[in-house]
């Protein structure tokens, strides 16, 4: 993160959902070929439940994350591609994961398109490949 970047995670709350939807649409990776799959309920579920996370910076949602609590997934983290590359991503994931260790978790897992930067991330950032799941995506482990 830059200087002049100061990072703000803090709760999702149901105002925020226009911006989450417009970043979670606005990726260039790991895009949702079929947005029916996350339904609303899914949405506030982790919302009102999970842990779901943004970032702000200057105000701005930039990006976001949600963890299972109950089963140690990490099941979305994006940020918005103009603010990529400045620390967020991280940041989320980290307090993400600090929330699957205070529920208890000893390991957290996750699933990301093969051959994608969040790929290279996650392996950068010391996870753990477990190969490929049924429909093709990496699987990826971490000890907490």
């Amino acid at each position: 993160m830059t200087n002049d970047e100061t990072t703000l995670i803090r709760r999702a709350v149901a105002a925020d959902q226009p911006r989450i939807f417009a970043i979670r649409m606005g990726v260039r990776e790991n895009i949702l070929s079929d947005p029916s799959k996350v339904t609303d309920e899914d949405v506030a579920w982790y919302r009102d439940n999970a842990i779901f996370l943004v970032a702000e910076n200057a105000g701005e949602i930039v990006g976001f994350a949600c963890a299972n609590h109950q089963t140690g997934l990490i099941w979305a983290l994006f940020v918005d591609p103009a603010r990529e590359g400045r620390g967020h991503g991280r940041a989320l994931l980290d307090a993400a994961l600090a929330g699957l260790r205070a529920a208890g978790h000893a390991q957290a897992w996750l699933e990301t398109g093969a051959g994608t930067r969040a790929e290279r991330f996650y392996r950068e950032h010391g996870w753990r490949d477990m190969g490929r799941g049924l429909d093709g995506q990496t699987v990826f482990t971490r000890a907490l």
